[in-house]
């Protein structure tokens, strides 16, 4: 086939058309022996001279292409996904993509010279492009919801403690990411968003459960722990770009929607962690809500509501003589939960100063400058 001067048409792309069918068999797991290297040098010699030669078949090949790809997903790829469902369907996905990269690498291999003229001079798709395309066209666009829904019944059953196939999760991921084709938009518009949303749902039904039966440490050791779980979620098998938007659902959820029930708990919230001098839980509450601004700033507003209060009960208890010793050892008791919990924020700092301004104000007018002078000391 080579080695004639001209190649019909008809008769060039038969002889293609079985080396693309050997590889398919090959690819499908049927029984056939490898390509040999003067196999491959002849399919990709014919192709060559059916370019080359005069009438020069390059477009028709070119549509031919497109049309073998096309005809081998509609045939063969799609059937084998649509009679699969769960996590055997994210199996065969994983699997059908894995194939069709290698088809299209293998494809290109045969029709190169397509790509290095024809393409570059009609300023068309490249193979590659078309023969991924052909893929997102098809097979990405029909399965990527049930895939979605697949993944995210898997996360579920993590979340609940189940064991999980992760490079399998990962895996489907990638093609989600693949065929963006350079772009993550369709990670983000078809997987991540439906993920996302469905987090926020799970991890608000989790609140509204453990805010009615939990003490605040209780609930922030659990919401502490689900926050390293997502966040290894993320090392595991989400993309990176995708940590920052889990995390700030999850703390929503779990922290923000309940900041003001779960830190003013009468019985074990902020006021009555420093009062029992909870130090270990003082700093996961710092911890938990350091990076919610809002949030931290309810934390330091409790601080400083709770200094005030006990500082006016000793003060009602000691004559005025004593209210600077007093106020004096004080200051160094909360100092000490600004360093060791609260890691010297200027916010807790503020509060402590603020604090010791209102407490200081309230002392009788005997109060020497000095005390006058540490109590505004942050």
């Amino acid at each position: 086939m080579a080695q004639q001067t001209e190649i019909k048409f008809e008769e060039g792309w038969s002889f293609l058309e079985k080396g693309v069918t050997k590889m398919i068999r090959i690819l499908e797991g049927e029984p056939e022996p490898p390509f040999e290297s003067n196999q491959y040098m002849n399919l990709y010699t014919t192709a060559y001279s059916m370019c080359t030669q005069k009438p020069d078949y390059s477009a028709q090949i070119y549509d031919k292409y497109r049309e073998m790809i096309e005809d081998y997903v509609t045939q063969t790829v799609l059937p084998s996904l649509r009679e699969k469902h769960d996590e055997y369907m994210l199996r065969e996905l994983v699997k059908r993509w894995d194939n069709h990269k290698v088809l299209v690498r293998w494809f290109i291999r045969f029709f190169n010279y397509i790509d290095r003229y024809y393409v570059i001079r009609r300023k068309v798709q490249s193979l590659r492009e078309v023969g991924l395309t052909c893929f997102n066209n098809l097979v990405y666009r029909e399965m990527q919801s049930t895939a979605t829904e697949a993944v995210i019944a898997l996360f579920h059953k993590e979340r609940e403690g189940e064991q999980i196939d992760r490079e399998l999760v990962k895996n489907v991921l990638d093609v989600y990411v693949e065929n963006g084709l350079g772009t993550m938009k369709k990670y983000e518009e078809d997987f991540e968003s439906f993920m996302l949303q469905d987090t926020a749902s799970y991890y608000s039904r989790k609140a509204s459960k453990w805010i009615k039966g939990d003490s605040c440490p209780a609930y922030m050791l659990k919401s502490e722990e689900c926050l390293k779980r997502e966040r290894e979620r993320v090392t595991h098998y989400l993309h990176s770009s995708t940590e920052p938007k889990l995390v700030e659902k999850v703390q929503n959820e779990l922290l923000v929607v309940v900041a003001k029930q779960l830190l003013e708990n009468e019985s074990s919230g902020c006021c009555a962690l420093l009062r029992d001098k909870k130090m270990d839980d003082l700093s996961r509450m710092y911890m938990l809500y350091c990076p919610i601004p809002q949030s931290l700033e309810h934390v330091a507003d409790l601080f400083k509501q709770h200094i005030t209060t006990e500082g006016y009960t000793l003060m009602k208890q000691a004559d005025d003589a004593a209210n600077k010793q007093l106020l004096i050892e004080l200051h160094d008791k909360f100092m000490v939960f600004v360093t060791e919990c609260f890691e010297n924020h200027s916010l807790f700092n503020k509060a402590l100063k603020e604090a010791f301004e209102i407490l200081s104000n309230k002392t009788v007018a005997g109060i020497s400058n000095d005390l006058q002078q540490f109590a505004i000391i942050s």
